[in-house]
C-alpha cells in the first residue's frame, strides 16, 4: 500500500482556506485532515462544525478525514454531514460508549477509526476491532499544532501496527503529530500508512505548497 497524505487544515492560512483547499485537490492529495476540538476533552477549540460541512462542496478528488477531539462526538455528526467517503477519527478516552459511536458512524457510510492519545495502551484496540476501519495514533498530545513529538511514539506506531497484523484485518494506521521532514520516513517504516502533515512539514513559512506536497509524498511512497 502507498503512503498516503492527509495534510491538516488547522494549519493552512486561515484567510485562504478556499484557494489552499482547491490547490491540494489539484494535486491529488488523498485527504484532508479536518481537527475538530469542543474545549473540553482538549484546551482548544478548532475547525467549526459548519466549516467542516462546507468543506465537503469544496473538493472534487480528496476526501475528508475528520478528527473529533471531543466528548459524546456523536452530537456533530449531523452538522458535519457525516457521509460515505469520509473517514471519521474518535477518541477512545473521549467516548463511554464507544461501540455505539463507531456504529453510528458506520451507518452514515462513513470509516470509523479510533484514535489513540500518546498514554493510550495499543491494547485497548482489541475489543473493538470489529467495528474500525482504522486507526489513529497520536504522536503528540492532542490540542495544539506545533508539539515536539512524544518519547515512544516509533514503538506505539509498530505496536499498533504488529497488534492490525496479527488480528488478519485490513486496518489502516494514520500517524498524526509531528509529521516532519526527517521523522516522517521512520514513521513509515514503523507502520505508519497515512499521514497528518502541517506545522512541522507542509506548512512551514516561505515553503510552497506543492513543491512540499510533492517532497512529502516522496518521503512517505
Amino acid at each position: 500500500m502507498k503512503g498516503m497524505l492527509s495534510p491538516s487544515l488547522m494549519c493552512a492560512d486561515v484567510l485562504n482556506l478556499q484557494s489552499e483547499i482547491t490547490v491540494l485537490d489539484e494535486l491529488g492529495v488523498d485527504y484532508l485532515h479536518l481537527d475538530f476540538m469542543d474545549n473540553q476533552f482538549v484546551p482548544n477549540i478548532t475547525l467549526d462544525p459548519d466549516l467542516i460541512r462546507k468543506v465537503k462542496g469544496i473538493m472534487k478528488h480528496m476526501k475528508r478525514d475528520i478528527h473529533i477531539m471531543a466528548f459524546e462526538p456523536e452530537q456533530y455528526f449531523e452538522r458535519m454531514e457525516i457521509g460515505e467517503n469520509d473517514i471519521v477519527s474518535v477518541h477512545y478516552e473521549a467516548c463511554d460508549n464507544l461501540h455505539e459511536v463507531l456504529a453510528e458512524i458506520r451507518s452514515r457510510g462513513a470509516s470509523p477509526f479510533i484514535a489513540l492519545s500518546p498514554d493510550t495502551k495499543p491494547e485497548v484496540l482489541l475489543d473493538y476491532l470489529d467495528d474500525i476501519d482504522g486507526v489513529l495514533v497520536m504522536t503528540v498530545y492532542p490540542g495544539f499544532a506545533g508539539r515536539p513529538i512524544v518519547e515512544g511514539s516509533f514503538e506505539k506506531i509498530q505496536a499498533v501496527r504488529k497488534l492490525i497484523d496479527n488480528s488478519g484485518k485490513q486496518l489502516l494506521l494514520e500517524v498524526d503529530g509531528h509529521v516532519s521532514w526527517d521523522l516522517c520516513a521512520k514513521m513509515r517504516a514503523c507502520g505508519g500508512d497515512m499521514f497528518v502533515a502541517g506545522s512541522s512539514s507542509l506548512y512551514q513559512k516561505g515553503l510552497d505548497i506543492r513543491e512540499a506536497v510533492a517532497r512529502m509524498s516522496a518521503l512517505i511512497s
